[in-house]
């Protein structure tokens, strides 16, 4: 039996006294990261956002064991907060509509959620009106034409069942029950209910795909709410894609269990507070870079050199090569060579010690 076939569904509750310090806990780290990027300057707050708002677009199609092009979905995310990064790369229609729906829930986390909401966030994941090969009903409760909607595992013909979703007959009492209480009920305090928006949305399951991304948004829209702020400065889902096995063992004992979901609440506030520290990271990158610059100011560089130089900040995977530098700043191996030799000259690069067809370069530490 899962919860949602408790004759107390859904009347969730939980232990306040378990939770009142993890909860105390996370409230005070958020005011303080709060606190550290209010200090910064716009310029740099806005850097911080598109890093976490980057982090969170992949990651939370990664859990879903789907991989995007990192820099389609940063260039997306800089073109709609009008940031100039140098060179934009065009993103597909898949990439943009995940970064719709993430800036949606978290730049008008003060809009209302209603159906046509949803509908909306589902159509732009699924643009092409497909999940992989599969022809899937978008921007619609779905309808169960293909049998009881289930979470499965493993290979084929070798599947593990982990959870059953309730009848589609049910989905739109139990959604519009759900939409009243999200934007009702103010009895609770905004960042469990973030916690309990993801479980009970996952738990109903309306979609024929794309639960699990909606769930992580909604929860994202709930602790923009509890900070009265649409910057997001930590990336819930970077963490749970870290915490992938234990998120989706604690789901599945909790929708297995009984309506008291204090033990779910415990990770999420956890998780949650994990994912404040780590932004601590992204704040020093951001600060990093910002010294980089500043310290380099008066440095004549062209256009081609600071694309670079900003990918390289911003975490440039592998060596950087003569081609390499071509293939980012869009020009020639010989212009590339002649961009390279004065940032080597000035401090800026360093060249590793293999020479000739394997030279290639890396940011010095300034």
């Amino acid at each position: 039996m899962y919860i949602h076939q408790l004759p107390d569904w859904p009347r969730f509750h939980w232990n306040w006294e378990r939770l009142a310090a993890p909860l105390a806990s996370v409230r005070h780290r958020q005011g303080l990261l709060l606190g550290h990027m209010n200090a910064l300057g716009f310029n740099l707050r806005q850097e911080a956002v598109l890093e976490t708002l980057t982090a969170d677009v992949l990651k939370s199609s990664e859990i879903e064991g789907e991989s995007l092009d990192a820099e389609q979905v940063r260039s997306s995310i800089a073109r709609r907060l009008g940031l100039d990064v140098g060179a934009l790369k065009p993103a597909d229609r898949n990439v943009e509509g995940v970064v719709e729906m993430t800036l949606d829930a978290t730049r008008h986390y003060d809009q209302p959620l209603t159906v046509e909401r949803l509908f909306a966030w589902h159509s732009s994941l699924f643009p092409t009106g497909r999940s992989g090969m599969t022809r899937i009903r978008v921007g619609g409760w779905r309808d169960d034409s293909a049998g009881p909607l289930q979470v499965v595992s493993g290979p084929m013909g070798l599947e593990a069942a982990h959870f059953e979703a309730p009848a589609s007959a049910r989905l739109a009492a139990e959604m519009q029950g759900f939409l009243d209480w999200f934007e009702r009920d103010s009895s609770i305090d905004a960042v469990l209910k973030a916690g309990l928006s993801h479980l009970w949305f996952v738990t109903i399951h309306p979609f024929d795909d794309g639960n699990g991304r909606i769930a992580r948004a909604l929860a994202d829209l709930a602790l923009a709410r509890s900070e009265q702020s649409p910057q997001r400065y930590c990336s819930m889902s970077a963490q749970i894609r870290q915490e992938r096995s234990a998120y989706y063992r604690i789901l599945e004992e909790t929708q297995k269990g009984t309506l008291d979901i204090t033990p779910w609440l415990e990770w999420f506030l956890g998780c949650l507070g994990r994912a404040v520290d780590a932004a601590q990271t992204t704040l020093s990158a951001v600060l990093a870079k910002a010294r980089f610059w500043e310290r380099f100011q008066g440095v004549p560089l062209n256009g081609r050199q600071r694309i670079v130089l900003n990918r390289l900040l911003d975490g440039f995977e592998g060596k950087l090569t003569t081609s390499k530098y071509a293939k980012l700043a869009k020009c020639s191996q010989d212009t590339a060579l002649r961009d390279i030799q004065p940032l080597v000259e000035l401090g800026i690069l360093v060249r590793t010690v293999a020479g000739g067809r394997s030279t290639s370069y890396a940011l010095a530490q300034v």
